[in-house]
């Protein structure tokens, strides 16, 4: 199940996370959202590897701004800390699944 990213746990869940924390940047208003997020959610489910995350840009607009998110949804890819990939609008199961195995 993923987690709700704020500013107060950002460095604790994916800064310090053992594991690789795949975000996802959304918000309740967007359609797009709406549809990237049962997918999400899905390889949260099958995944146990990873750490899934959602942050609402609405709510969290400083994380939004720290990491320049200027569309969404955006689907970032932390590893020991460091942004390592990301990708910009709903995308196939099968591209967030390489995403993540690379």
């Amino acid at each position: 199940m993923p987690v709700e990213i704020t500013v107060e746990n950002f460095e604790e869940e994916v800064l310090r996370s053992d594991k690789p924390v795949l975000i996802d940047f959304w918000a309740a208003w967007c359609g797009p959202c709406r549809m990237l997020s049962p997918v999400v959610d899905e390889v949260a489910e099958e995944n146990p590897q990873i750490k899934v995350g959602k942050v609402n840009v609405d709510e969290q607009s400083e994380l939004a701004a720290k990491f320049g998110i200027m569309s969404i949804p955006m689907l970032m890819l932390f590893k020991d800390g460091k942004n390592i990939d990301s990708s910009l609008g709903v995308v196939p199961k099968s591209s967030i699944e390489k995403m993540i195995a690379e």
